[in-house]
């Protein structure tokens, strides 16, 4: 008990959080701060101690997973806000970090898994293909599972995720005529989105079937399965030529063993006058690894990219880099939005799985939020094309477009 108490006397220091121990006993930590929500927790046996100590995030998620670890005050979010609201990256230091070997280990975990070539559909599987009602209960009515891009932080999450899908469109300059290829196209959105603002033609591809049937559904109903096509296949098999490549959110899956394969397949898929945006989750620190927790529950074998990781694999590939936007509390924001929407579905998520799915599925959401408001992880947009000369000089034209498309 001494241990934890001293880890969370140095962890803590804005804000207040009190701990039931599982004798009964209780301690405070920290101070008041009007920016961090108290929160009150019970610990109900000695084993979550050591889990803690030993990896914080996976020890604590594992806990409130097993309600070994309960909230009374506040909830998963406020109690994840205040913990990493007292170690923000920014600050340089880190009060959360798991032992020194845990993170060795990490590390080798990370180097023996990189290769997603034969894993890549099954890990896919393991996140993409639950259920479809799930997705419908936290995700806007175009089911954009990737950064919304909030022009007011006020937006609801709708106007947000239509913001986004018009933010993309304008960088990709897409003209009448136009062939688009949508890689990892989740479930139709942004290929519908593309071609009924400008006509052009889409493949969407994908490795999840469950995403599939429903793209393919939205296409037919919307008339335009003869112009917005999608497939289930592995963009390594792709052959042919694009105008334009679109890929959202699915940079994180490829694994990074395959990033320059995925840069440079993405190169020749595109013809001599092609443009590519790549909307990813980064790191804004160094190569690093996935936590355990997000690896072992949420995305097995994903890997959020350092800048440097892709544009080093980048290197001596013969397109340019156009342009790169780094996305700062867009995600923060989405993630708060599908967090309450979480919770307010609670009985119909209970209702498909169960309580600990549950508690997993809210803390994989505030997890991920607190990286975004106090972590080391953004959104890039990475734009490139082949020719030099095939974009405007200045990036005005993406400004115009933007606003014309969001009428």
């Amino acid at each position: 008990m001494a241990l934890i108490d001293h880890f969370l006397s140095r962890a803590i220091r804005r804000g207040q959080l009190t701990l039931t121990k599982p004798d009964g006993s209780t301690a405070t930590f920290g101070t008041p701060d009007p920016a961090l929500a108290p929160v009150s927790f019970t610990i109900h046996d000695t084993g979550v101690y050591r889990a803690i100590l030993a990896d914080p995030s996976l020890g604590v998620a594992e806990a409130f997973m097993d309600g070994r670890l309960t909230i009374e005050q506040g909830d998963i979010m406020d109690l994840l806000m205040l913990a990493t609201g007292n170690s923000r990256w920014e600050n340089g230091v880190n009060n959360l970090a798991a032992n020194r070997w845990r993170t060795i280990r990490g590390k080798i975990r990370h180097a023996l898994t990189r290769n997603q070539t034969i894993r890549s559909k099954r890990n896919v599987a393991h996140h993409y293909d639950l259920s479809d009602r799930l997705y419908d209960l936290f995700l806007d009515a175009d089911k954009q599972y990737s950064c919304a891009y909030y022009t007011d932080a006020a937006n609801d999450l709708d106007t947000a995720q239509a913001d986004k899908k018009a933010h993309i469109l304008a960088k990709l300059a897409v003209e009448p005529g136009m062939r688009v290829l949508d890689i990892g196209c989740g479930w139709g959105g942004m290929a519908l989105y593309i071609h009924a603002h400008t006509g052009a033609e889409v493949l969407g591809i994908t490795l999840s079937e469950e995403q599939l049937k429903v793209a393919r559904r939205r296409a037919q109903e919307a008339g335009v399965a003869d112009k917005v096509r999608f497939e289930l296949i592995d963009y390594r098999d792709m052959t042919g030529t694009f105008d334009r490549i679109v890929s959202v959110g699915m940079f994180e899956h490829v694994g990074t063993k395959n990033f320059r394969t995925y840069l440079s397949k993405c190169r020749d898929l595109l013809t001599p006058q092609g443009v590519m945006l790549l909307h990813t989750i980064g790191r804004a620190d160094g190569p690093n690894f996935t936590d355990k927790f997000t690896d072992k529950y949420i995305f097995p074998g994903g890997y959020i990219p350092s800048l440097s990781e892709i544009l080093e694999s980048n290197d001596f590939i013969r397109w340019f880099v156009t342009d790169i936007e780094v996305l700062r509390l867009h995600y923060a924001l989405t993630l708060r939005a599908w967090y309450d929407r979480t919770v307010a579905q609670k009985d119909a998520i209970v209702a498909l799985y169960d309580e600990r799915f549950y508690r997993m599925w809210t803390f994989y959401l505030a997890g991920a939020a607190a990286s975004f408001t106090n972590g080391s992880l953004v959104n890039y947009q990475i734009q490139f094309a082949r020719d030099r000369t095939t974009l405007p000089l200045t990036r005005d034209y993406m400004v115009e477009e933007e606003r014309r498309l969001r009428g």
